[in-house]
């Protein structure tokens, strides 16, 4: 199982690190750089709020699907024609909520026109991820990796004619983007489909109120966890541009920061998507997870902690590069940030395996506390110290829900303390901090070619700690048999 991972695993990185890096800093940097900080501001507010909401869209269906087809691939018969009538009537009642909710915050008619593109595009992206829960739980993982990236190359063409072609003659305008997203989506949405399509035997709507009733009923706990962990990740940019009298600008500035965080996340994603079906067939067959929960833990750790701790000391550089309205004050909004990267790249190891486990009653507490903390502390933080406030509620929140999901898992897998592998990250961080100091005030280049040299020693430190091992690479040779 372990050799299957790392084989998909790194080609997920490979196909993503061609695409999705140039999406986020090739086109939505470019985009913000053009639009300004309020109009941009403006956008990431309206899509957070949507995001937030999406739960009722989703309802945990993705999750709980992808881990019962991924245990008994007979069930995609079963389910496949009764959730898809389920998240026609979600989608449905997504939509009144979020009009309702956007009426009560005070949004203003002037929202209205993209607010309902946002709503439309939030319910296309739930169905990709509900067509993609079923690829991976089939066992089609490069399928599924290949999918992760159809949507991004569809808007970037997109949004590269409208941006350098400029066929309106005019200035870009932030409502093309929504509406390039639109059409990216229905476009993915409609091959995620055609791929599920070809390998069921049958397929016509279903209305069956009892299948209906067990199908909610069911996914309620994976719902819950969903809602909590978008709430305490994602309400801070609501938050901030409700709270503070300049909050267009303030979560322009909070979104700038943010942008690199969500960049280097993408590798926690692809993991997490990855490991649930694996899991779930690992404890189905009553097999050991711990040699991929250490596979897994020691190349995910060796990313964060290096994409952290280099990106801290290189903040401002790397944000007057990327922007044309930054200080350095949002370089430090950045330089907190970039640390909850290794928080959330542990959540999406063992929040994963305790998923897979359906172990969501202890999951569900703890992401009830991180709520609290989160939503508490931005209300006295973001009024004081705007972005910073909110980078640094961020920070705290993610380091509390990485701790209880650690502790957690221990008490539920009866797990060990891997000390081999606290020595090891212990080290590693010790020899990145010296390498990167190194670099930082005495490299021999510009800042660019210093911080490449980071990278570089980054690696090598791996390989001398152990958290990068040889031979889990040499084993991707043998063994490929992931279906296609």
């Amino acid at each position: 199982m372990q050799r299957e991972f790392l084989l998909n695993i790194l080609f997920l990185v490979f196909i993503n690190l061609l695409i999705k890096p140039f999406f986020i800093f090739g086109i939505d940097r470019t985009i913000q750089n053009q639009v300004g900080l309020e109009e941009y501001g403006m956008y990431v507010a309206l899509f957070n709020f949507t995001f937030l909401v999406s739960i009722v869209n989703d309802f945990g269906i993705q999750s709980f699907n992808n881990q019962r087809v991924a245990q008994d691939h007979q069930l995609l018969q079963r389910y496949f024609s009764n959730i898809f009538v389920l998240k026609i009537s979600l989608g449905i009642l997504y939509t009144l909520l979020v009009l309702i909710l956007a009426a009560i915050l005070g949004y203003t008619a002037d929202y209205y026109h993209l607010l309902f593109f946002f709503i439309l595009n939030q319910i296309l992206l739930s169905a990709i991820l509900f067509f993609r829960s079923n690829i991976s739980a089939l066992g089609m993982y490069r399928t599924d990796s290949l999918m992760t990236i159809v949507e991004r190359v569809v808007l970037i063409v997109i949004c590269s004619i409208l941006l350098w072609a400029n066929p309106f003659s005019t200035s870009f305008q932030i409502e093309w983007f929504v509406y390039a997203q639109t059409c990216s989506l229905f476009i993915t949405a409609i091959i995620g489909f055609s791929i599920v399509y070809q390998q069921l035997h049958t397929f016509r709507l279903q209305f069956n109120p009892n299948m209906l009733w067990e199908l909610l009923k069911n996914s309620a706990p994976f719902a819950l966890v969903i809602f909590l962990m978008t709430v305490y990740t994602r309400v801070d940019f609501v938050m901030i541009e409700r709270l503070l009298p300049d909050g267009k600008k303030a979560a322009g500035i909070y979104a700038s920061a943010y942008r690199l965080l969500d960049a280097v996340n993408i590798i926690g994603l692809l993991f997490s998507g990855l490991l649930l079906p694996m899991f779930a067939k690992s404890l189905k067959a009553n097999s050991s997870i711990i040699p991929l929960l250490q596979v897994s833990a020691r190349l995910l750790f060796f990313g964060t902690i290096l994409t952290a701790i280099s990106v801290c000391f290189f903040r401002i550089e790397i944000m007057e590069l990327l922007y044309t309205h930054t200080d350095v004050y949002a370089a430090n909004v950045l330089g907190i940030l970039i640390f909850t990267f290794i928080m959330v790249g542990g959540g999406y190891i063992f929040g994963t395996l305790l998923l897979a486990n359906n172990s969501l009653k202890q999951l569900n507490k703890l992401f009830l506390i991180s709520v609290l903390l989160n939503i508490g502390s931005n209300f006295y933080c973001i009024p004081r110290w705007g972005a910073l406030g909110a980078a640094g509620t961020t920070l705290i929140t993610q380091g509390v829900a990485f701790i209880g999901q650690i502790l957690i898992a221990r008490k539920v897998f009866d797990l060990k303390t891997d000390w081999v592998l606290i020595r090891q990250l212990v080290g590693f961080i010790i020899l990145i901090i010296g390498i990167t100091s190194l670099a930082y005030y005495h490299g021999p280049f510009v800042w660019i070619g210093n911080l490449l040299l980071v990278l570089v020693g980054g690696i090598g430190a791996g390989f001398a700690v152990g958290l990068l091992n040889k031979n889990d690479f040499f084993s991707l040779l043998e063994n490929r048999q992931s279906k296609y």
